[in-house]
């Protein structure tokens, strides 16, 4: 009977610890929205982003133009340089093409410039509350609400921000 009573102790004790697990969630993007030098960050990068748009633009605007003048120009031209033209602005169309696929490489690669320190202190700050509070497992809900339901896990986003001073 003693032996019985060890056992069930002991299983007892062993999942004991199971249990007593925490889990936590927040809303990363909030979080992020309301950290100091989100704004500036996103300020910038839709000057940035302004900025690549009107050059875009321009090259458009150029194309545009020297097609016209080689359209009012065709009759004139000879087959040969005609063709020229023609080839001098498919290149340019090439050109433009590339460039809006350069736009969207720099855009991204100026976001993680901006964003990449503070996405890191948040998940820093994220990452010390979970261990100062055991924590075993902390949910985002901001992505496509992923957490549907938690009943036994606790909403630390006042700890996460008390963190970061916010």
């Amino acid at each position: 009977m003693r032996q019985l009573f060890l056992v069930l102790f002991l299983s007892i004790s062993a999942f004991a610890p199971l249990t007593a697990q925490q889990y936590g969630h927040l809303n990363f993007a909030n979080l992020l929205s309301e950290m100091p030098g989100t704004k500036a960050a996103e300020t910038e990068l839709q000057t940035y982003n302004q900025q690549l748009v009107e050059q875009g633009e321009k090259m458009v605007a150029d194309l545009r133009a020297r097609v016209e003048e080689v359209q009012a120009q065709a009759e004139d031209l000879p087959p040969v340089r005609l063709e020229e033209l023609r080839a001098e602005l498919s290149q340019q169309r090439d050109e433009i093409a590339t460039f809006e696929q350069q736009v969207q490489m720099n855009l991204e690669q100026k976001r993680q410039e901006l964003l990449g320190p503070l996405i890191q202190e948040a998940r820093d700050a994220i990452t010390a509350v979970a261990e100062e509070n055991g924590y075993v497992m902390i949910f985002d809900t901001s992505q496509f609400n992923t957490v549907l339901f938690a009943e036994d896990s606790d909403d630390i986003m006042a700890l996460v921000k008390a963190k970061l001073g916010i």
